[in-house]
């Protein structure tokens, strides 16, 4: 069996020899730009793990493995494009090193390409490969647009909140496990629990960001943290900080929030200091247990030995460890 750091270098190395022999050219560099500037590479890694619970020959998914890649950094090429964002993995995002519309129409590509590549499975497990991952690119859409309306909501509630994650985050990681196991020919309970383990854990894993970055340290992190409370996004944190606060908590919160003009260290500094009053990291570390608590249950079910699932059971606690 193989572990996650080979698996990794196995995908990396794939992706690096992939080539792009259609014209224009121009229409390929931003994919190949933004599949080159690094990456976890998380989604690719656990349908390989996920297939070597069963098989022991998980180089022959990489195909599918990078597809499902390639439309996790299609998504974040759109989102980056929509958020505005200057910089990915400390680089420049596609808009701001070409412009919108070349990321808009090789985001397209990007997105095509990667149906291209995991309708490159046998034909045996076409259709249930497909029609997983086309259910799981619409709840994606679906969980960008609940996100993109949170922000001119002020009444998101916390129910609302863990099903946009579940649908822009989760089901991705949950879609990766249940492919690599559809691929292994592993039983329809088997795939159902490792898709539930994913779900599980992709949820945990967005709670944790949300944590970091209030509380990571910027030099492990890779990146200023406060994003999310200077933009007041409606995350887990803030969403219970609202509901949770006294009233002149409450007060100050929301000044915070509906301020225009501010000093953004001192608004993050102000803000950090209320959910340390709250007790919202606390709060937050426990829902983060309390997934990855759930993902395990589903994980146990999987009805292969104890030892096959060592790697997997590694790979998931250092994902959950991580401080970046």
């Amino acid at each position: 069996m193989y572990n996650s750091e080979q698996l990794l270098n196995k995908v990396n190395d794939f992706l690096e020899h992939l080539t792009y022999d259609r014209r224009p050219a121009s229409l390929y560099e931003p994919i190949s730009y933004v599949l080159s500037i690094g990456g976890k590479r998380i989604r690719p890694v656990l349908m390989m793990l996920a297939y070597n619970l069963y098989k022991d020959d998980p180089e022959r998914i990489l195909m599918q493995a990078v597809a499902i890649e390639t439309y996790h950094n299609y998504t974040l090429l759109h989102d980056d494009l929509m958020d505005n964002a200057d910089m990915r993995r400390g680089h420049d995002t596609v808009h701001k090193k070409w412009d919108a519309n070349k990321a808009i129409l090789s985001g397209d590509s990007m997105q095509v390409l990667a149906y291209q590549r995991m309708q490159q499975c046998d034909a045996r497990h076409l259709k249930a490969v497909l029609d997983v991952f086309t259910e799981t690119a619409l709840e994606i859409g679906e969980g960008q647009e609940y996100d993109m309306a949170f922000e001119t909501r002020n009444d998101v509630t916390e129910d609302e909140y863990i099903e946009m994650i579940r649908l822009k985050t989760s089901v991705l990681l949950a879609c990766a496990l249940k492919i690599g196991g559809i691929l292994a020919d592993a039983s329809d309970e088997d795939v159902e629990n490792l898709y539930k383990f994913g779900e599980q854990l992709g949820l945990a894993f967005q709670l944790q960001d949300d944590l970091l970055d209030v509380y990571g340290d910027p030099k492990v992190f890779g990146k200023t943290i406060g994003g999310d409370i200077t933009s007041n996004k409606k995350t887990y944190m803030l969403i219970n900080a609202v509901n949770r606060a006294k009233e002149e908590q409450r007060r100050e919160l929301t000044r915070w929030i509906e301020a225009t003009d501010f000093n953004r260290d001192e608004k993050v500094s102000a803000v950090t200091a209320l959910y340390d009053q709250i007790g919202i990291r606390q709060l937050c570390e426990q829902k983060i247990n309390y997934y990855f608590d759930e993902c395990r249950k589903y994980l146990d079910r999987v009805s292969v030995p104890d030892e096959r699932k060592t790697m997997l059971l590694d790979y998931t606690n250092e994902m959950m460890k991580r401080n970046k």
